[in-house]
């Protein structure tokens, strides 16, 4: 079932924050890879130690049936500038505010009447010590964003399809979301 998005009234709500870029598409479209799982495997050192990262998250089609469970997603960016570009302490710093913004707009989507499932930057830090390392269950789901990348999303695919900036240079930061949406039940 299509749902009806007044993106007018998006629009104006979004005037209020830094979001740089966003684009409204549907689920039916998103792919999800196993390139991208294999590289939270073998690459990433928060694999298996969060809620918001695999395994924890499901397999694969779990997570694109979780996504396309959903007829429509709002995926954009936000932009945030360091001093030195390679500093990753710097650089992590500025997603707090990232995490602030979505949480913003999803819950301005709840209030207009949508059930909403959020994709997100990075993998979750709410707590020092995860409970999924102690075989517990998190200890804030309604705070908890997976990631993206956890969700086998390649997020540079999206943002050539929709041709959104990927990359704006110099100390300069982009960081992702999406928010899936669709009408309540």
């Amino acid at each position: 079932m299509s749902i009806l998005f007044n993106q007018e009234k998006f629009d104006e709500y979004i005037t209020e924050f830094p979001v740089f870029e966003y684009r409204l598409i549907d689920t039916a479209d998103i792919q999800v890879q196993k390139r991208v799982r294999d590289i939270c495997k073998n690459e990433c050192v928060r694999y298996g130690s969060t809620w918001a990262c695999p395994p924890a998250v499901g397999t694969l089609e779990e997570c694109k049936e979780r996504i396309q469970n959903y007829d429509q997603a709002i995926f954009f960016s936000s932009v945030a500038e360091v001093s030195d570009i390679m500093n990753m302490e710097e650089m992590l710093k500025t997603r707090r505010a990232h995490e602030e913004l979505t949480s913003s707009l999803g819950e301005f989507l709840e209030k207009e009447g949508y059930q909403i499932f959020i994709l997100s930057t990075e993998s979750c830090d709410l707590c020092a010590d995860c409970a999924y390392k102690h075989n517990e269950p998190c200890r804030h789901p309604e705070y908890m964003h997976p990631c993206l990348e956890s969700h086998g999303v390649v997020v540079q695919e999206i943002v050539e399809q929709q041709e959104m900036e990927y990359n704006l240079g110099g100390n300069t930061i982009l960081w992702f979301s999406m928010i899936c949406f669709r009408n309540k039940e």
